[in-house]
């Protein structure tokens, strides 16, 4: 059997790589917390070194299960390294190695192995490649098993930082990692889940299938029927209506995952207080209505003195007035407080205009911590915001009168409508003159 890789813990961590994929830089670090607080694992995190926009984290787990567990529902990272050496320079490293006890940089005659060399935001031809490794296996490592490129039983990595993607690489990297490979993450899902694949494509209804597949039983609800039960107009090119079997459930059979459907209901955001309030989710999640692509509507009147004939009680349908987008994202904590069960969470999107936002335009509740803000940047001015927010008190309607609050509203002089397409018209001119020049 091949020794145990990397230095000796006394306190039982080790050290591990978490190799992430190059994008949602400003979630990396939430979903890893959050992954560990859901695999029940423990974590070590040296956040004031943390860069957002590097794919490598250095990090402490207890165990190499725990890994396994934590890559087993990562979307954002690629890849777990157990951490075996590093250094600023290639000699730095291979010295680094050579310091390793020869048990640790051992692999056995019986075990086989391969090393593969990568390069961030610089291409390495193969040469280069040949070159690294046939240096590590003369003067750092000993490993007399055989060589598999295909299925072998350890497969060792040398990672090269060369800076941010897109910056101009210098010749020598920033910092160099060797480590031996523990799992990849469910990068794969991305493709299997594809929006193009699916059934049935209305808005923000893949949420269910998301949450499905990670075991959630799944219910929704949205105030409009026909887009609801996939009665409205279709959003896939060159199509003039929809199919018989499209809708939300089809989308969940279609996974294979029908068996988590509950159910989807015709129902208004603001009208909740008709629920009996009795905490029964596990989580919220929710894309509301940014006013944009779609109205942000509620049911009301313009005439509440106004009353409705007997005969006409049946085939009535109810008049929508327009819905305050701020009054959208109160209503939703509200809900939240309800109807959470204690430390579930409440995860949703805020939309916002980058120059004015602030943390001050988050609604808050009583009832409800924040857990995590991430930004998602549409272009130079807008952007949306992930909100995480945690149960942490009962809700009590006494102690609760005010309910959710906003200290600054983000959306009390321009609605966010007005607010995208004036950035829009002005990136677009800003385009024009550049061109022109």
């Amino acid at each position: 059997m091949a020794a145990r890789f990397g230095r000796g813990m006394g306190d039982a961590w080790k050290r591990y790589l978490f190799h992430f994929a190059n994008d949602h830089f400003d979630f990396k670090l939430a979903e890893l917390k959050s992954l560990a607080t859901t695999v029940g694992c423990k974590l070590r995190v040296q956040e004031e070194n943390y860069d957002k926009e590097c794919p490598f984290l250095e990090l402490q787990l207890q165990s190499e299960e725990d890994g396994k567990l934590l890559m087993q529902r990562s979307t954002l990272g690629r890849s777990l390294y157990e951490l075996v050496a590093e250094g600023r320079t290639f000699a730095e490293l291979c010295d680094n190695l050579q310091k390793l006890p020869e048990s640790q940089r051992t692999v056995s005659c019986n075990e086989s192995f391969r090393i593969q060399v990568e390069g961030f935001n610089k291409r390495l031809n193969q040469a280069a490649k040949v070159e690294r490794i046939e240096a590590l296996l003369e003067s750092s490592l000993k490993f007399d098993g055989k060589v598999n490129l295909k299925q072998p039983d350890h497969s060792f990595h040398l990672l090269e930082y060369y800076g941010h993607e897109g910056t101009r690489p210098p010749d020598q990297p920033y910092w160099l990692y060797f480590g031996r490979w523990v799992a990849d993450g469910q990068r794969e899902k991305i493709r299997q889940f594809h929006l193009q694949k699916r059934h049935f494509i209305g808005n923000t209804r893949s949420l269910l299938v998301a949450c499905a597949h990670h075991g959630a039983y799944v219910m929704g609800t949205d105030i409009d029927y026909m887009l609801l039960h996939a009665k409205a107009r279709p959003s896939r090119h060159n199509q003039k209506r929809r199919e018989k079997d499209e809708s939300i459930r089809a989308n969940l059979r279609q996974y294979g995952l029908e068996s988590q459907y509950l159910d989807v209901l015709v129902a208004d955001a603001s009208q909740h207080t008709l629920w009996r309030s009795q905490p029964m989710f596990d989580a919220i999640i929710t894309d509301p209505p940014y006013g944009i692509r779609e109205p942000t509507l509620k049911i009301g009147t313009d005439n509440p003195k106004a009353s409705i004939p007997d005969d006409c009680k049946d085939n009535h349908h109810p008049q929508r007035l327009r819905y305050h987008l701020s009054d959208i994202f109160r209503d939703l904590l509200n809900f939240a407080a309800r109807f959470l069960k204690m430390n579930g969470r409440l995860v949703y999107w805020l939309p916002v205009y980058r120059p004015d936002y602030s943390e001050a335009n988050i609604p808050q509740h009583p009832c409800l911590q924040m857990v995590a803000n991430c930004e998602q940047t549409l272009n130079t001015t807008i952007s949306r915001r992930l909100i995480t927010m945690e149960k942490i008190a009962e809700h009590q309607e006494q102690l609760s009168k005010e309910g959710a609050t906003v200290e600054v509203d983000h959306y009390e002089d321009k609605s966010f409508r007005e607010r995208y397409f004036r950035a829009n018209r002005t990136i677009i001119a800003e385009q024009e003159a550049a061109n022109n020049s």
